[in-house]
């Protein structure tokens, strides 16, 4: 537990939390491993878990009809990926691709969804966070969006 507790300070999303948060986060957190070309999850997928890449990319696809799957984002070392485990009915809304070889911190997502109900300052934390991820995709999707788009 002292690797994954030392691991998870040093990513950038957990910068600066309270070490009693560290450890209670810790005990919902394994290792894991995904060969290039698997998919982490697929949309519409029960969605348990959040990660933090250690090592590889993973690409963030939605399908369109008729279309080749669209990258909306890349996500690389110290990054998080996935926040459909926080909020109901907890289904995956995109594919997560490998494209490299990945290992990653996985946290279960109902062990610290339990946590930060008994722990509102926790959840308070947690939720600050991932709101700043999740504005950071949305303009990065918006962005491959008009790419994707634009007249030309």
């Amino acid at each position: 537990m002292e690797n994954l507790e030392r691991i998870i300070s040093e990513c950038p999303f957990f910068t600066g939390l309270d070490r009693a948060y560290l450890n209670l986060i810790v005990g919902c957190a394994s290792n894991v491993r995904f060969d290039a070309g698997a998919y982490v999850f697929r949309e519409g997928a029960p969605a348990n878990t959040f990660y933090l890449i250690r090592q590889g990319q993973v690409a963030v696809e939605i399908f369109a009809p008729h279309r080749k799957p669209l990258v909306i984002a890349t996500i690389g070392e110290g990054e998080i990926l996935g926040w459909s485990w926080l909020l109901a009915p907890y289904v995956w809304k995109f594919n997560g691709h490998a494209l490299q070889n990945i290992r990653a911190i996985a946290l279960d997502g109902k062990c610290l969804r339990t946590k930060c109900e008994e722990n509102h300052d926790l959840g308070y934390e947690i939720l600050k966070r991932l709101v700043q991820i999740i504005e950071h995709r949305l303009d990065e999707a918006r962005f491959q969006l008009v790419d994707v788009y634009a007249v030309r």
